[in-house]
Formats: C-alpha cells, structure tokens, sequence
C-alpha cells in the first residue's frame, strides 16, 4: 500500500517490451535506501516488484495488465517518473490509501495559473469519473491530489508549489496521459450497491431500501459487512 506521498523522481533508464510485457530499469536513489529484492515502489502510480538492484537504481518485470491500463509502455530513456516506495507500519499517513494498481489513464486537457497553485484539468472515461467527487481525493501518476472541480468529461486539481517541483505533473504538456486511480472506499462503495434484484436484507421496520443496483441498503447492511 502507498500513499500517494512522492518521494523522488527517477529517471527510465530502459524499457523493453516485447508484445505486452517486459522489464524496466529506473535509475533512482532515495527509495533505495532499506529496500530489498521483492518490495515492492510505486512507479508513476503503478505499483512494481523490485526483481534486480544496485546503488544506482532498480529492474522491475512489466505485465500485460501494466501494459494495457497505464501509460508506462510510453516512457522511454530519460523519461522522469514519480517513485514511492511501499508504506511501513507506523509511517505518517501523509495522502491518502493508493494501492498502485491503475484504473485506468486521463488526457491533460490544460494547465492554468491560479496564483500560487496551478489548476490541472484531465479529460477521463465515464468509468472513471462515476467514482471521483469533488474534494475527495484521486491518485494522478502515484500523486495523491484533492479533486477541486467536475464536470461530464473532466475533473480538476490544484497543485500548491512544493507538489509541482517534487513531481513530475506540470512537466507534461496538455495532451499527455496520466494514470488514474481511484479512491479504493469509493470502489468499495459502488461495488456493494450494484447488486443484482432481490439481494440484501429488510430493515427493521420490515421494508426494504434499495440502492440504483436493486440491492437492499442500510445501516443494518453495512453493519454486518464490517462497516
């Protein structure tokens, strides 16, 4: 698990895939520190297995899953990417909780000044909007980020200096995409009231809620779920 906190930007060194999988090699120096073979940073989002290292950087293996839903095929030598490695027990709790498994990506629609922050707007697909709200949170390449508007094709986020110099975001171009990932409780949610007719439990008074996906839900449902 991450938090969407960016610890440094490294540097793609090589990228080879052939078909739908490969491996990368990312020149890197802090996430080194305390890491081992088999743990696991999140590159620009997606979470990767370290499989060979040295003092200089790492390797990781790169799966069709990877392939298809990321923009990480895209990169190529000297591209910069958000590192992060995987949160230890009793660290800060500093963003919010990134698994590193991609929903999917966004296009940058256009970047505006809005005094000391920068407004980014990025362009995704109804499957991913659905789940965003505004002022909750979202995962843009591996940067945990607060949604500040929303609209039918787009959301918008606000980067304060110190996140725009410490990762990679306003150095891409309008255009470019981004991995998204979406806030995991919100998943969670969606998942549990798209039930099919007839699920779920009767309330006490004997009548029964039904959420959009016909599934009975209240505070008696989410209870027994362990909510």
């Amino acid at each position: 698990m991450f938090t969407g906190i960016v610890e440094e930007t490294g540097c793609v060194e090589r990228l080879d895939i052939s078909g739908h999988s490969g491996k990368i090699r990312i020149k890197a120096k802090k996430v080194l520190e305390g890491t081992d073979i088999g743990d696991s940073i999140a590159v620009n989002g997606i979470c990767l297995t370290v499989v060979t290292m040295d003092d200089y950087g790492f390797s990781a293996d790169v799966m069709t899953e990877t392939v298809r839903r990321s923009s990480l095929s895209l990169c190529k030598p000297g591209t910069l990417v958000n590192l992060e490695r995987a949160m230890a027990l009793g660290d800060r709790f500093g963003g919010h909780i990134v698994s590193g498994h991609i929903d999917g990506t966004g296009i940058i629609a256009d970047m505006k000044r809005d005094e000391n922050a920068v407004r980014v707007r990025i362009k995704a697909p109804q499957d991913i909007l659905k789940l965003i709200v505004e002022k909750g949170s979202i995962a843009i390449d591996g940067i945990s980020l607060t949604v500040a508007g929303l609209d039918d094709t787009s959301f918008e986020v606000s980067l304060i200096p110190h996140t725009g110099e410490e990762t990679t975001l306003l150095k891409k171009k309008a255009g470019e995409l981004v991995n998204l990932e979406n806030d995991v409780i919100g998943k969670y949610v969606e998942r549990l009231m798209s039930g099919s007719e007839g699920e779920g439990v009767k309330n006490k008074n004997g009548s029964e809620d039904r959420s959009p996906g016909g599934r009975v839900f209240d505070l008696n449902y989410l209870e027994e779920h362990g909510f």
